[in-house]
């Protein structure tokens, strides 16, 4: 399957009644089993364009379509949220099977479901935890596990780990890939950090600010898993620094804005 971003553009009225361009002539797909983060800085509009893709909100120009999903039938997507919507009445195991139950999915095949990937993000013992009892990285990992349950066409991902500590947000990073290479996704991520956009992804589609317009999309030629190694340093380090003169200006631009 494939995402097709095609000519898509986002118009808002502000509270002063102004139109405002958010995303304009965005064009680029997403492939079967590819990563593609989206970066940029502030007010560029990433989250927006996450949310058309998801359907949650509508382009205001151009479209957003799907091609090779079997017998023509709704894409399904699973949506991770920086913010971590886990319902508080229900224990990690309901949480991570709500979409399959909204499907009417069967009992055993919920039960199956659920400790595959409740096993996979790690998170076997803690079936019966509410999310009250679980860190902030657990709860992201049971948000993650929600998402794969319903084993999605798409996976967006909308700086799921931007409120984690700088240890945690590390660990949830190589705990994502290593997810991602026995699931082979195709997923769409947003971030703000540099380093995580390069230790993820595939291609980074860089954005600018006001409006939101691809500035660059560069393929990252690592292997997938191990680019924190001390041989890829260098390469890693040169993407970066890519990715970040391409945001600078505008960067700086939105600090001065607030």
């Amino acid at each position: 399957m494939r995402v097709v971003i095609e000519n898509v553009e986002k118009k808002f009225i502000d509270s002063k009644k102004k139109e405002v361009i958010a995303l304009q002539n965005i064009n680029f797909a997403i492939e079967k089993q590819e990563f593609v983060v989206l970066v940029g800085p502030s007010g560029c509009g990433k989250s927006t364009l996450l949310n058309i893709v998801g359907g949650l909100l509508s382009p205001s120009s151009g479209s957003v379509y799907f091609e090779g999903i079997e017998n023509n039938k709704e894409p399904s997507l699973g949506i991770v949220f920086q913010e971590i919507a886990l319902l508080p009445w229900r224990t990690v195991y309901e949480n991570v099977i709500y979409g399959l139950e909204e499907r009417g999915v069967s009992k055993k095949e919920q039960q199956e479901k659920g400790r595959h990937y409740i096993d996979m993000v790690g998170l076997t013992g803690f079936e019966s935890a509410y999310p009250k009892q679980l860190s902030g990285g657990m709860k992201q990992r049971a948000g993650i596990a929600r998402a794969l349950a319903i084993e999605p066409d798409l996976l967006l991902m909308d700086e799921p780990f931007s409120a984690l500590d700088a240890q945690t947000r590390t660990l949830m990073q190589e705990e994502l890939l290593t997810i991602w290479n026995r699931t082979k996704l195709s997923t769409l991520y947003v971030t703000h950090n540099i380093q995580e956009a390069v230790y993820l992804a595939d291609r980074v589609v860089v954005l600018s600010r006001h409006p939101g317009r691809i500035k660059e999309i560069i393929h990252i030629d690592l292997p997938k898993m191990g680019r924190d190694q001390e041989q890829h340093r260098n390469r890693f380090e040169h993407y970066a620094d890519q990715i970040w003169q391409l945001i600078r200006h505008d960067a700086q631009e939105a600090l001065k804005e607030g």
